[in-house]
């Protein structure tokens, strides 16, 4: 069992080492996986990709619990959930202790200032392009945006803009689903 677990954790140490650009870019190394190990069947991971889609939370982690739950049971759970997190937990420490050093550097206080309206650009191209892809109204889609572009103007604080967006989105589903 130590070994099996030993193996899991490398495993998918890897994984969150090595697949950059989101919990999609896991699914190769998760298909590798099983044709490597047999851990699980390729169904069983179209299973998983499913749920985790659907399931709060990054895709990635949902997976990696999903997998090492189909392995190894609650505990491989937390042994592929841990070992998924970790090296993005190792690398944001070490970017938050070289950043602390700099913290005074004007040049750094710039990148940091640049962040937050390129972070709400790119929130709303997401509101928009689901506009135009998704079965939202218009205006409602646009509303959508006007409260994304509201919150960076006006600097609040992303979990107000994340709660409204939410709330409205409860709306529009309840909307949607009673049929207006």
């Amino acid at each position: 069992m130590i070994k099996l677990l030993t193996m899991l954790f490398i495993q998918f140490f890897h994984i969150g080492v090595f697949s950059f650009g989101g919990g999609y870019a896991t699914m190769p190394f998760l298909y590798d996986i099983a044709d490597k190990f047999h851990w699980y069947s390729t169904s069983q991971l179209t299973d998983m990709v499913a749920v985790s889609s659907i399931t709060p939370g990054p895709v990635g982690v949902n997976m990696a619990t999903f997998a090492g739950f189909a392995t190894s049971g609650i505990l491989g759970a937390l042994v592929a959930t841990t070992a998924i997190m970790l090296p993005s937990f190792i690398f944001v420490s070490i970017v938050f202790k070289i950043l602390k050093k700099f913290e005074t550097n004007p040049y750094v206080q710039s990148i940091l200032k640049a962040l937050k309206p390129a972070g709400c650009a790119l929130l709303c191209a997401v509101g928009i392009k689901l506009i135009f892809t998704s079965n939202l109204h218009l205006l409602g889609g646009l509303c959508l945006v006007a409260v994304l572009i509201a919150g960076c103007i006006k600097k609040l604080d992303p979990l107000i803009i994340l709660g409204v967006t939410a709330l409205y989105g409860l709306i529009i589903g309840a909307l949607n689903w009673i049929g207006v």
